[in-house]
């Protein structure tokens, strides 16, 4: 093993820069948590109460209609569309705890700082709406800063890593090149291909599904066809909507990484092709130089 003092493995470590991170990052969780709270409160009791007004609908609908007709059709279309914004299964009387429970509502306000937006849970009342624009104002911002300096610190890592081997190893470039890479291609493997396997087993997803819910999750793009944690017919573990919380921001904390990435290489690119044009008009000024002697 190479040895590593403890100065220079603070260094490497990039320690003086944690204390900032994990300053912003439990300002971040806790705004996150507080604004799911401050959506429960505001979203539940509703949620409950269209939820017991929809099973007495339905109810009624079968006794007022053995035989549906085109009104019931229609009744049951309203119904249907309704149940779906409820988080109630229009199939059965199975729920998935209501789309305003507290682990449910803090992924919520998750996607609304990330601006990933699924679309399949919303406000729907006042209050909760107003907030939500207020909540989407400050939150936002806050999280560009905090993906932005996670990112950073994880590319610093990598960059302290990298200048670390080339001081013990001849081939400087290629380390650098190899650990660029094996970093892209584990972390894809981490924030893609785990998940999609997970998603195959609690959704029941397809891996073609799975994938495309991933790269449409961490790209922000939230069309909201597929979305995890939301299918009433399911009982997932208490664990599930956390660990998808985390994968969230942890993936757009990658893609955070990848975009100082490219930044950095776009920079080195720069420089290189300043410093070969520097080269050649130097080169052409000492072949004037002559002449006009």
């Amino acid at each position: 093993m190479l040895p590593i003092s403890s100065g220079k493995l603070c260094q490497f470590l990039c320690v003086s820069r944690f204390p900032s991170i994990l300053f912003l990052g439990i300002i971040y969780v806790a705004y996150v948590l507080v604004g799911g709270l401050i959506f429960w409160k505001l979203e539940g009791w509703y949620v409950l109460q269209q939820t017991d007004l929809l099973k007495e609908k339905r109810m009624k609908l079968l006794e007022n209609y053995p035989c549906v007709g085109q009104n019931g059709i229609r009744e049951l279309a309203q119904m249907i569309k309704a149940a779906s914004l409820s988080g109630l299964s229009p199939d059965s009387n199975d729920t998935a705890d209501g789309f305003w429970k507290f682990t449910s509502s803090s992924v919520f306000a998750a996607t609304v700082v990330t601006t990933i937006g699924y679309g399949n849970i919303i406000p729907m009342t006042a209050a909760g709406q107003i907030f939500c624009v207020l909540f989407a104002l400050f939150g936002i911002p806050l999280n560009v800063v905090v993906l932005n300096r996670v990112g950073k610190y994880m590319l610093a890592i990598e960059r302290n890593f990298c200048d670390f081997l080339e001081k013990k190893i001849d081939r400087g470039k290629c380390v650098r090149i190899s650990i660029h890479s094996i970093s892209f291609v584990s972390s894809a493997f981490l924030y893609f291909v785990v998940p999609m396997l997970l998603f195959k087993e609690y959704e029941g997803w397809s891996y073609a599904e799975a994938i495309y819910y991933c790269f449409i999750t961490l790209s922000t793009v939230g069309f909201g066809d597929y979305v995890a944690d939301r299918n009433p017919a399911i009982h997932y573990p208490e664990w599930y909507g956390c660990l998808i919380a985390a994968w969230i921001f942890f993936g757009l904390a990658w893609l955070a990484l990848l975009i100082n990435h490219s930044i950095d290489l776009l920079e080195s690119v720069n420089v290189y092709m300043r410093g070969r044009q520097n080269a050649q008009t130097q080169v052409e000024e000492s072949k004037e130089q002559p002449e006009k002697d």
